[in-house]
């Protein structure tokens, strides 16, 4: 389910950034701009979530204008991210380490796929991304190798092919509006499951493996250089201002308006509210104009670039940042290392509907009590309970496969 508009479509979770040394390696030390990011975009999810979408006007909020879409695709791009950190990084992993990391990360793909469908269970008022995030874990199992610049030209590539391709198949697949991934729908309905979070879901994997190709190939760049940064924020803004500047030019002065109203059944105002608020549920197949909007939570191409623009730049600045006042990013590191487990007590808290008609009140408590949680458990662990626990079922199957490819190993 999409949720209501004030309670909009739920954003990625993160995983650990470092779940410890790879096979042969050495452990990462944790690189505080990206936990940064993570905590960044679980705050901006969490407000999408809570906080009213709309005022008294019935004009879009500043959490809404600021947040939507953006904290989805920034949880995305850092799942790439932690790909590439969990493989070697700027170093990638070959040979039988690059197996057993393999072999660990489908592990990790199904547990979280797993928690995911569980949540389900509870009906959240919100959309849970975990089904899609650990197909996407799946999908990017075969790019490990690729290297950064052959990554980047994939997720271009996916940019614009992959919602080509969900437009020409939306109209022969069913209309699943309101569709939750769940473990009784993985084995009744296994074709049904798979058209939605490939295809018609609320965070379709085929357009958004597009973020993750491009966190892969960011990982295996030197994030810890100062320049690199520079040129991540410089290149998200570049990106993001681009995608923009271009769909309002289609849209405006190239006729794309008209196109849209010509071929669609709706008003101008109803346009209107689509471009502001997304699809509810999914973006329309009347004409291919409609590839050239720029609304939230679309998947349309220009759509995806923008974000994955803003994605970069706030990655960026989270990387210059944690360079210069890494102490004044602790709240944000300390949730940013535990966004699983974080994420998930939100989505069971949003069920409960507690303080749900006091969303300010409700945003204060679970941020405050988010914050807190995750800086005293720090104090005591490294990782968060959630992250724990897939990092020690992912470890064992890793080690356990280099232990045997090491024993197959001549000499």
């Amino acid at each position: 389910m999409r949720g209501t508009r004030s309670r909009s479509p739920a954003t990625v979770p993160a995983t650990p950034t470092s779940a410890g040394a790879a096979p042969g390696g050495t452990r990462r030390r944790r690189l505080t701009g990206v936990d940064a990011a993570r905590g960044l975009a679980l705050l901006g999810m969490m407000a999408i979530h809570i906080l009213p979408s709309w005022n008294e006007d019935g004009d879009p909020t500043l959490v809404w204008s600021a947040f939507s879409g953006v904290a989805a695709t920034l949880f995305a791009l850092l799942a790439g991210l932690t790909l590439a950190f969990l493989t070697g990084g700027s170093r990638p992993l070959s040979g039988g380490a690059l197996t057993a990391s393999r072999a660990g990360l489908l592990v990790r793909a199904a547990l979280i796929a797993v928690l995911g469908m569980l949540l389900a269970a509870v009906d959240p008022p919100a959309a849970i991304i975990l089904v899609y995030y650990g197909v996407m874990f799946l999908l990017a199992i075969p790019l490990l190798r690729l290297s950064a610049r052959a990554l980047a030209a994939l997720a271009v590539g996916i940019a614009v092919l992959g919602p080509i391709l969900v437009h020409l198949t939306r109209d022969v697949l069913p209309d699943l509006s309101g569709y939750d991934p769940t473990l009784t729908t993985l084995f009744t309905e296994p074709v049904t499951f798979l058209s939605v979070v490939l295809f018609t879901g609320s965070f379709p994997v085929i357009p958004w493996m597009a973020y993750v190709c491009a966190g892969l190939a960011l990982g295996r760049l030197d994030l810890r250089d100062k320049r690199t940064a520079l040129r991540l924020f410089a290149a998200g803004v570049l990106t993001a201002l681009g995608a923009w500047l271009t769909s309002a030019l289609l849209q405006g002065p190239l006729g794309g308006r008209e196109q849209l109203m010509a071929a669609t059944p709706w008003s101008a105002t109803e346009i209107q509210d689509f471009l502001i608020w997304g699809p509810l549920p999914e973006l329309p197949t009347t004409t291919w104009w409609w590839l050239t909007v720029l609304a939230p939570y679309t998947a349309a191409p220009f759509e995806v670039f923008h974000s994955l623009g803003v994605a970069a730049a706030a990655l960026g600045a989270m990387l210059l940042i944690g360079r210069f006042a890494g102490r004044a990013l602790r709240p944000l590191t300390a949730i940013g290392s535990m966004t699983l487990t974080l994420y998930s007590a939100h989505l069971l808290l949003l069920a409960t509907g507690l303080l749900a008609q006091a969303p300010w009140a409700s945003f204060i408590v679970q941020t405050t009590a988010a914050v807190g949680f995750a800086m005293i458990w720090l104090h005591f662990k490294d990782s968060g309970p959630l992250e724990r626990g897939v990092t020690v079922a992912t470890r064992a199957v890793r080690d356990r496969v280099y232990t045997r490819i090491q024993r197959k190993a001549p000499g």
